[in-house]
């Protein structure tokens, strides 16, 4: 199991921010991405919303979800220049929001800037405000999603991209530059089994959030055939303390991990900037993490 970061601050999460995020901004983000950076941590995020209704409810959250997200873009090239080794992970883009060649650009783009460091975590999205106020198709955004994703592994790691498909289709153009990666790992978000047989068919990994780690289990037993090399990112549930629990977190991991989850974004509990920072080093300790070579955590 790889161990990465749900970053702190970039978004509002009802009932899970600590305090302390709620007057942080780019200084601390980039103390916590430095550090983890440092520690070996395999990556860190940064999720997309771009105009968000409040009080939207969510499956996984009982208080609905926040208001406040940070552009990945933005803050994922800020973060590219002050690390060196952590991979840059969108979770997630909402496909509906954009076209496969702008996606390509952009982040084709940051992938060149950072040496190879993007990993592209894609949904559908469910905000139908969101999809409405700008423009975008909701109905059929499943359908649109799919055909995305395959627009996406056609154009990524192209000067020279060509397409053909339901909702996209382009040829004859050059994106300059594109990825330095050959395949950009597309991981799918979502906690359905919809979202599982997505990432199954068409992408490299699954981004399922937090699930029940029974449920999870069963559904990934529903897919035995899983491609080579195929990620599943899931968080525990409860926010860790590996610094009051080491043994706790410890257990946690391991359970995560024989449910067929192979990497993790770690969300500590914290009272400040340094205490999540201690939470970090405190982790990092951990034999679970000592164990993971250097360069491939």
């Amino acid at each position: 199991m790889r161990l990465g970061l749900a970053t702190p601050v970039v978004l509002t999460v009802p009932g899970h921010t600590a305090e302390w995020e709620d007057t942080a901004g780019i200084a601390e983000i980039t103390r916590v991405a430095e550090r983890a950076d440092r520690l070996g941590f395999h990556f860190l995020t940064c999720s997309e919303h771009i105009a968000m209704p409040p009080g939207i409810p969510s499956p996984q959250l009982p208080q609905g979800r926040g208001t406040r997200y940070w552009d990945p873009l933005a803050t994922l090239s800020w973060l590219a220049a002050r690390t060196e080794n952590i991979r840059l992970l969108t979770n997630v883009l909402v496909l509906g929001y954009h076209h496969p060649l702008a996606v390509a650009k952009r982040y084709g783009t940051l992938d060149r800037m950072s040496g190879g460091r993007v990993r592209l975590g894609l949904g559908v999205g469910t905000a139908e405000e969101e999809f409405r106020t700008l423009g975008a198709q909701f109905e059929d955004r499943g359908a649109r999603a799919d055909d995305a994703i395959r627009a996406l592994r056609a154009a990524l790691s192209r000067t020279d991209p060509e397409y053909h498909g339901e909702f996209y289709d382009f040829a004859g153009l050059v994106v300059d530059p594109c990825a330095v990666q050959p395949r950009v790992p597309l991981w799918v978000g979502g906690h359905t089994e919809r979202a599982l047989r997505r990432a199954v068919t068409l992408a490299d990994g699954w981004i399922p959030g937090a699930p029940d780690v029974e449920t999870l289990r069963t559904m990934l037993a529903a897919y035995p055939d899983r491609p080579d090399g195929f990620e599943v990112v899931a968080g525990v549930g409860a926010a860790m303390d590996p610094l009051a629990h080491p043994e706790r977190a410890a257990d946690a991991l391991g359970t995560m991990a024989d449910a067929g989850v192979t990497m993790v974004p770690f969300r500590p509990v914290s009272r400040s900037l340094e205490h999540y920072l201690e939470q970090l080093e405190a982790l990092a300790a951990l034999d679970v993490f000592e164990a993971l070579a250097p360069g491939s955590r």
